[in-house]
């Protein structure tokens, strides 16, 4: 495993910021020690919560930004999907979030091949009219991504050592 280290400094300054970036500084430790990319090999050397934080952050980001539609299309669906993502996010408390994604995943599955495939700007803009049913579940993630992302840094804050090492200066 690879140590992550957040320094205290950096922590208390972030959790008096708020909790997106309290969960950031988290998140950019554990990017920051296995080189600033999620591989085969660096999700070895980090914790399965470390993961889950990546995932929340890689699902948060591409949400936010173009919908699930988005995140399937950028090759994301089966680190998403295909991987117990939607139960460990339960598990940290984020019952609604897991649903969603159970039910999302149901989508991901009829739709993927269609989703994945290489296409211009403007086909990829089609997809969205040619998949609606996902528009509930993208208005559904913004409208409570704040909710989410607040225990999200509840679970963090309750549980640091799993995700990094407090230093001291």
């Amino acid at each position: 495993m690879t140590e992550v280290t957040v320094k205290d400094s950096a922590l208390r300054k972030a959790a008096g910021e708020g909790m997106d970036e309290f969960v950031e500084v988290f998140f950019t430790a554990i990017k920051d020690a296995v080189g600033g990319e999620l591989t085969a090999e660096t999700m070895s050397e980090l914790n399965s919560d470390q993961i889950t934080l990546w995932a929340y952050r890689i699902l948060r980001d591409e949400v936010m930004d173009g919908g699930f539609v988005q995140l399937i299309h950028n090759g994301y669906g089966p680190f998403i999907f295909l991987n117990p993502f939607a139960k460990a996010v339960k598990e940290w408390g984020l019952r609604d979030l897991s649903k969603m994604l159970y039910s999302v995943h149901s989508l991901f599955k009829k739709h993927r091949d269609e989703i994945e495939k290489d296409c211009t700007d403007d086909e990829f803009m089609e997809l969205f009219e040619k998949h609606p049913e996902f528009d509930d579940y993208d208005d559904d993630f913004v409208e409570n991504e704040e909710r989410f992302t607040a225990q999200v840094a509840e679970y963090i804050d309750n549980n640091i050592e799993k995700f990094a090492r407090i230093e001291n200066e």
